[in-house]
C-alpha cells in the first residue's frame, strides 16, 4: 500500500463510521432497529476493550523481553512467574464476563424484539421475484386484500406484521433504518413486525444474492403518520381513474388490449395478468423498476420499450411501440395515481 493511500485511510474508517442516511442501520428509525443498534454497541463496547487489553499485553510483553534482553543478553520467559499465572486467570474470567453480557443483551434484544408479536397489527405481505417485490395490504376497513409493488407504506408508530414469502429464489428483506434482515424462502412464510418510530423515506434492499440484477431490486419505504396512512391506502383501494386526455386514453387501449395486459394487472380495467406488478397506481411510485430509474416519462417509455438495455436480465420482454404509441403508454401509466 502507497503512502497516499495509507494517509488516505483514517478519513474512510471515519467515513464509515458516520451515522445517518436512509438507508443505514447506525440511524434507526423503528424500535426493532433501535434494539439491534444498541446490541451493535454492546458488542463494540465489549470488544473494543478486549482488544484494548490485548494491545496493552503485547505491549507489556514486548517491553518486558526488551528489558531482560538488555540485562541477560537474551529473551527468558519463567513458567513459574506468578505473574503470568494470575494474569492468565484474570484473562479467562474477563473472557466469561465479556461472553456473559453479550449474551445476556442478545437475549435481552431478541425478546424486545419477539415483544412485538403480541400487539395487534395490520397486516401486510411482501412476495420476492426476480427481481421486484409483491406488496399486498390486508383492508382494516374490509377485510379485502390490496395490491401494490416495489413501495411500502408503513404507519408511524404502529406496528406492521409483515409475511415475507418467494415465487422463486431465496431473497432477503431489509431495511436497515427500521428492523432486521430477514429471508424470503421459496415454499416457506417469514414474519417480521416493523414499528417504526420516525417518519420519512428510507430504502429497503434484497440482501441475498438473487440473480443477475440482484442490485436492482430495492425497495422504497415511505413511513406516513397514520392519518396519511390512511388517506394512502384509501387511495389505494379505489380501481383506476379513467383517462381524460385523448393521449393517455390512447394508452390505455394499448396497455389494457395488448402485450402488457398478458402480465399486469390495473384494477377497473381488462388488465388481469399475474405475472407482473399491479400498475393500478404505478404512477403514484417514486421508481421504476424497483428502484432502478427515478420515475418520469422519459423512464417510463425506455423500460416497456427496451427493458433488456435498462435492466439486462429482467423478466420483462420489450413491447414493440411506435414513439407515438410509447408517448401514449407513459402518460397512461404516469397518469394512474
Amino acid at each position: 500500500m502507497s503512502l497516499r493511500r495509507l494517509a488516505l485511510l483514517p478519513g474512510v474508517l471515519a467515513l464509515s463510521a458516520c451515522e445517518g442516511g436512509f438507508q443505514s442501520p447506525l440511524a434507526p428509525a423503528g424500535e426493532q432497529a433501535a434494539s439491534i443498534h444498541s446490541l451493535f454497541w454492546l458488542m463494540m463496547a465489549v470488544c473494543g476493550f478486549m482488544y484494548l487489553l490485548v494491545l496493552a499485553g503485547l505491549g507489556i510483553g514486548l517491553l518486558r523481553a526488551r528489558r531482560r534482553r538488555s540485562e541477560t543478553g537474551e529473551p527468558s520467559i519463567n513458567p513459574a512467574d506468578r505473574g503470568l499465572t494470575r494474569g492468565l486467570v484474570a484473562w479467562a474470567a474477563l473472557i466469561v464476563v465479556g461472553l456473559t453480557v453479550l449474551i445476556t443483551g442478545s437475549f435481552l434484544v431478541e425478546r424486545t424484539i419477539a415483544g412485538a408479536r403480541s400487539r395487534d397489527a395490520l397486516e401486510v405481505r411482501v412476495t420476492g421475484h426476480q427481481w421486484w417485490w409483491r406488496i399486498q395490504y390486508r383492508d382494516p376497513a374490509t377485510g379485502a386484500w390490496i395490491e401494490t409493488a416495489n413501495e411500502l407504506h408503513l404507519p408511524l408508530g404502529q406496528t406492521t406484521r409483515v409475511a415475507l414469502g418467494s415465487s422463486d429464489v431465496i431473497h432477503s428483506f431489509w431495511v436497515p433504518n427500521i428492523a432486521q434482515k430477514l429471508d424470503l424462502i421459496p415454499g416457506r412464510i417469514n414474519r417480521v413486525d416493523l414499528t417504526p418510530t420516525r417518519a420519512g423515506w428510507f430504502r429497503g434492499q434484497c440482501a441475498e444474492f438473487c440473480g443477475v440484477q440482484h442490485a436492482h431490486m430495492a425497495l422504497d419505504v415511505k413511513v406516513d403518520t397514520p392519518e396519511e396512512f390512511a388517506r394512502w391506502l384509501a387511495g389505494q383501494r379505489r380501481p383506476a381513474t379513467p383517462p381524460a386526455d385523448p393521449a393517455a386514453a390512447r394508452g390505455l387501449q394499448l396497455v389494457t388490449r395488448g402485450q402488457c395486459a398478458m402480465c399486469h394487472a390495473i384494477r377497473g380495467t381488462q388488465a388481469v395478468g399475474r405475472a407482473g406488478p399491479d400498475l393500478t397506481h404505478f404512477g403514484g411510485r417514486r421508481s421504476v423498476a424497483a428502484g432502478t430509474l427515478t420515475m418520469s416519462r422519459g423512464a417510463v417509455q425506455g423500460w416497456v420499450t427496451q427493458p433488456q438495455a435498462v435492466k439486462p436480465g429482467t423478466m420483462m420482454p420489450p413491447v414493440a411501440l411506435s414513439p407515438a404509441d410509447a408517448d401514449a403508454v407513459s402518460r397512461y401509466l404516469m397518469d394512474l395515481k
